[in-house]
């Protein structure tokens, strides 16, 4: 309010900004001179003159200053939810993802692109371009403990892009799951400005923790918690669908000269797994060879189609895994039907994600509309570990056999009761470890590429030319927001709301839009660790040996180091040797 009533050249402003400076506020907001180092933006002037009479005096209505380029791109970005790098069908996997498929051939794609090893810090990184342990966010939200890099809330000090697009002009909103807000600060009583509409989304739709049910989902509408309807045909990702749709519409209605920026995050396809049996029915009888069968197909399809080297070596079941052939006879039917879930459930997404996609084409939208498409925020989940039908047992250390859950089953319908209201089913580890093909591991374990490896699709018709050679630069989530900047110009802000900002630490990827060439970048560096593993990338993408195994100190027993090198992104599947001590100590950032 104080920049509406003092005057920038009176003697009460100096006292104003005195005190601001005390308190650690700006004692000017931005200015088009400074570009927008300190946001917000100065606010225009009255271009009205005051008279002594209203004859007098002239009306003139101000004309805000425009801050974004002409023809700034409307920008939506999909996160989908605990698929690994192998479950894909538009990348030899074994789902259907005809939307992803579409986008991929209408632009271009990632193969060598990294996520961290879980929720949480995935979506904090996505949103803010910096590593998640920078900006409090090492675990997920409801893990949060008071120690520097694991409280669970993003800083102001790392505002997001929605904050600082919403500053420039754009119209932002967001949708599905948020779990960047402590779970003790979920409740009706807030505080507020640590839920999405606190970040600079002006619109939320969704829900804050980490999971919900599909059918009867612990919803918000940006402040309020809201009911889902009584209805029988109801299914969340549908309506996160649906409300995004009645806010373009909305978006067009009132602002058509400004852009938006939507982010479109749906809670599958992590657990529960829930979704129509009709989508089941789609993969009836289509994994009944087991997850060892399934793991060798993808592998062989994802060579065939280019999209992992011709030589990369699939890595070996660990012995921790049971074999399909293990799996008793009696059992198949429930672990082949969790498995006919999830995926029904999955492509259901990618359908709903589409039909965001196709409203905006309807708008006469979509040719400028940069779209970021991130198949995953980690590796799939074995959190199932030997299948389910109640997923939190196992987080909360309940002893429990497939007998149990068998007989469990039976009273509630059913092996047909599996995805429904009555369940809240996740599949066997064994199918997960086959979502994450060829890589080891899956969600958690951050020192391999099965933990922290997701395919990105990018398309913006107007600007990126479809090009089906894959981007093998090697690339993480927190360079979305630096791409973001690159391509409209915009510098990182170093002042935001009177808070001074944390450096970003991702770059951007905007050099390998039409050109699938490696090519030098800036030196960056991304770190990721979970379940006490680490694993750090750092300097240019030319760097010179793609892979290193060995043993560190501390508490990790296993380590994978993510090379920048293009192009041999997979070759940490076998077996090579070790790094120089040089190389080691640029690539390894270990425990003492």
């Amino acid at each position: 309010m104080w920049r509406d009533i003092v005057s920038p050249t009176s003697a009460a402003s100096v006292v104003v900004a005195g005190f601001l400076s005390i308190l650690g506020l700006p004692s000017q907001p931005a200015t088009a001179a400074d570009g927008g180092s300190v946001l917000p933006f100065q606010p225009t002037p009255s271009a009205s003159i005051a008279g002594p009479t209203l004859k007098d005096s002239v009306h003139q209505r101000r004309v805000d200053e425009r801050h974004l380029p002409a023809n700034a791109p409307n920008i939506l970005i999909v996160l989908m939810d605990d698929v690994g790098f192998g479950v894909a069908d538009t990348f030899g996997g074994f789902v259907h993802t005809p939307t992803l498929s579409r986008l991929a051939a209408e632009g271009i794609s990632y193969n060598t692109f990294n996520t961290t090893a879980i929720c949480s810090p995935t979506r904090a990184a996505l949103l803010t371009g910096r590593n998640a342990h920078r900006i409090g966010s090492g675990t997920i939200a409801e893990r949060a403990l008071d120690w520097d890099g694991y409280v669970g809330v993003i800083p102001k000090t790392a505002t997001t892009v929605a904050e600082v697009l919403k500053d420039y002009g754009y119209n932002t909103a967001a949708f599905g799951k948020w779990h960047n807000t402590p779970a003790t600060e979920t409740t009706a009583m807030g505080p507020f400005d640590r839920w999405p509409t606190g970040y600079g989304f002006e619109y939320f739709y969704g829900f804050l923790a980490g999971e919900t049910s599909q059918w009867e989902p612990r919803l918000v509408e940006n402040t309020s918690l809201v009911e889902p309807p009584n209805d029988p045909k109801y299914h969340l990702t549908t309506d996160l669908a649906d409300h995004a749709i009645t806010w373009l519409h909305k978006h067009q209605a009132y602002a058509p000269d400004k852009p938006f920026l939507m982010y479109w995050a749906p809670g599958a396809s992590h657990g529960p797994h829930h979704i129509f049996p009709e989508w089941a029915d789609r993969y009836k009888r289509k994994f009944d060879g087991g997850w060892d069968a399934l793991r060798g197909e993808v592998f062989a399809r994802q060579k065939a189609s280019g999209w992992i080297p011709a030589n990369t070596k699939l890595t070996p079941r660990p012995g921790s895994l049971a074999a399909w052939d293990s799996i008793p006879e009696s059992d198949r039917p429930f672990q082949t039907r969790l498995m006919e879930v999830f995926a029904g459930f999955t492509e259901h997404a990618d359908f709903e994600a589409g039909r965001v996609v196709d409203e905006i084409d309807k708008l006469g939208l979509r040719d400028n509309t940069l779209i970021f498409y991130i198949f995953g925020d980690n590796g799939s989940s074995a959190e199932g570990q030997a299948g389910t039908t109640s997923e939190l047992l196992a987080q909360n250390g309940i002893p429990n056999t497939i007998d149990q859950h068998l007989k469990s089953m039976d009273k509630l319908g059913g092996i047909k009761a599996l995805g429904g209201p009555d369940m809240d089913n996740m599949y066997h580890a064994g199918w997960a470890w086959a979502g994450s093909t060829p890589f080891q591991a899956t969600k958690l374990v951050a020192s391999y590429f099965g933990g922290t490896r997701n395919p990105l699709v990018v398309s913006w018709p107007s600007t990126i030319a479809p090009d089906k050679r894959p981007r093998s630069q090697f690339h993480h989530v927190n360079d979305i927001v630096p791409t973001i900047y690159d391509v409209l110009g915009i510098k990182p802000p170093l002042e935001v709301n009177g808070q001074k900002q944390d450096p970003i630490d991702g770059v951007s990827m905007a050099y390998s839009f039409n050109d699938a060439r490696p090519a030098p970048k800036p030196s960056s560096t991304s770190r990721t660790m979970a379940a006490g593993r680490s694993t750090k990338a750092a300097g240019s993408p030319r760097s010179s040996d793609p892979s290193y195994r060995g043993k560190p100190r501390g508490r990790s027993t296993r380590i994978g180091i993510r090379t920048k090198t293009p192009g041999r992104f997979m070759i940490c599947a076998g077996t090579f040797p070790r790094m120089t001590t040089l190389q080691r100590s640029r690539q390894i950032d270990l425990p003492p």
